[in-house]
């Protein structure tokens, strides 16, 4: 019998809650599983989308600590996931105040020595990507280690 070689050692995956980040958590949680990857699941708090969407009307006082909140949750309910899987993986919350969450992304990915980045997305393209922008597509172009897109169900263009 000869010994597998695992692909991936340290794999990073991004949540914020939403379904196309679920997918993208249940793929990493199998590759984890598979390859007997260590994990590291990420959850960045992004106040600048949330004030840039608000079109210039000033922020409720309590919103960062509501959105860092927020942010626990997730984590905590992805983490639960992760342990039904009998999987232990590191969780790790980061706040950003300025610019797009792909740059946290990458660079957590470098500080855990991530040798694979997985990300749900909602595969849209045209006007609504440009619209909305794509934290996926930021990371794919910056990132130094191999990225794999889960597209959610009912992705649209």
């Amino acid at each position: 019998m000869t010994a597998r070689m695992s692909a991936y050692k340290r794999i990073l995956v991004a949540v914020d809650g939403s379904a196309a980040s679920n997918k993208g958590l249940r793929e990493a949680l199998r590759l984890a599983k598979v390859e007997r990857a260590k994990l590291c699941i990420l959850h960045v708090v992004n106040d600048y989308v949330v004030v840039a969407a608000m079109g210039g009307v000033a922020p409720p006082r309590d919103l960062g600590p509501r959105l860092r909140e927020s942010g626990e949750r997730i984590l905590a309910q992805a983490k639960a996931l992760a342990a039904r899987q009998r999987l232990k993986p590191a969780v790790v919350l980061r706040e950003v105040l300025s610019g797009p969450a792909a740059e946290s992304i990458v660079r957590e990915a470098s500080r855990q020595r991530a040798d694979l980045i997985v990300l749900g997305t909602h595969g849209r393209r045209g006007v609504r990507r440009l619209m909305l922008g794509s934290d996926a597509e930021q990371v794919m172009r910056s990132a130094r280690v191999p990225v794999l897109l889960v597209r959610a169900n009912g992705a649209s263009s």
